[in-house]
């Protein structure tokens, strides 16, 4: 049972009953039981809440991003969901979408339609390109399987690309642009989730989506580097761009050639 004389983090004594916080670890106290009122408080204050939680934060970022990352980044926090809790939780939505919307293809048709082109330029060689457009679609479910780690193992690429980018602009160390990253990286989420069902009716939207996603990127990052000239901030961001697409062609490539080497696939 809960104790509501004592802390049940650290147990530390209450002090008394207007104390709301234990001093030593900053768990509210006394606890409350675990009920549906408890539930109901939490949905509504972690997660539906308009002045704090989940909703806040995505409305902030999707209405004034490069503002809402900087405030983070410069220590405002209080109201905001933690980066990465907010990443996985629009990966997960994605994967749901993705399974009702899009017969669970997360990555798309870009993969294969890459491996029919290498197939076609060495047909005659030395790759089988039967052989190379399997190993593709292998890859590909890969990557649509374990969607979620694939979008981890590419943030770090990400903050490197636009950290070398923005080299001596800004003064963000590493860790800052790792942060910067998962944000933009949960921003795409959040198009191409809402994205996704339209996707039916008009088959190319997901390139639509992806166009908004880049275009979404340059703002963000223009609007996260103001009062510097916006040419510069907008210069940055494509080479930046340019620097990850490169970092996900090589990301790719490496999976490929782990594919090629397994035994199944000779």
């Amino acid at each position: 049972m809960l104790d509501s004389v004592r802390c049940g983090n650290c147990d530390r004594a209450i002090d008394g009953t207007d104390q709301r916080f234990c001093p030593a670890c900053g768990q509210p106290t006394p606890a409350h039981r675990i009920d549906w009122r408890f539930l109901r408080h939490e949905l509504e204050h972690s997660v539906l809440d308009m002045d704090r939680g989940i909703f806040y934060s995505l409305k902030h970022l999707m209405l004034r991003p490069g503002h809402f990352i900087r405030d983070y980044i410069e220590g405002r926090r209080a109201r905001h969901v933690k980066p990465l809790v907010l990443l996985m939780i629009l990966a997960a939505a994605m994967v749901f979408v993705a399974k009702y919307f899009l017969d669970g293809d997360l990555v798309g048709s870009g993969l294969s339609a890459g491996g029919t082109a290498a197939a076609g330029t060495k047909a005659g060689g030395q790759f089988d390109p039967a052989r190379l457009l399997k190993v593709f679609e292998v890859v590909k479910e890969w990557m649509n399987r374990n969607y979620t780690a694939t979008t981890l193992m590419l943030l770090p690429l990400e903050a490197l690309a636009f950290k070398s980018a923005f080299r001596r602009f800004g003064n963000l160390n590493y860790p800052e642009w790792l942060v910067i990253a998962t944000f933009l990286t949960a921003q795409s989420f959040v198009i191409m989730i809402a994205a996704a069902p339209l996707e039916y009716w008009f088959p190319q939207v997901r390139g639509w989506a992806l166009s908004l996603v880049f275009v979404y990127t340059v703002v963000s990052l223009t609007q996260f580097f103001e009062p510097y000239p916006r040419w510069k901030s907008v210069l940055r961001s494509l080479l930046g761009f340019g620097i990850f697409l490169m970092f996900n062609l090589v990301f790719s490539v490496v999976l490929t050639a782990i594919a090629l080497a397994l035994p199944g696939q000779h």
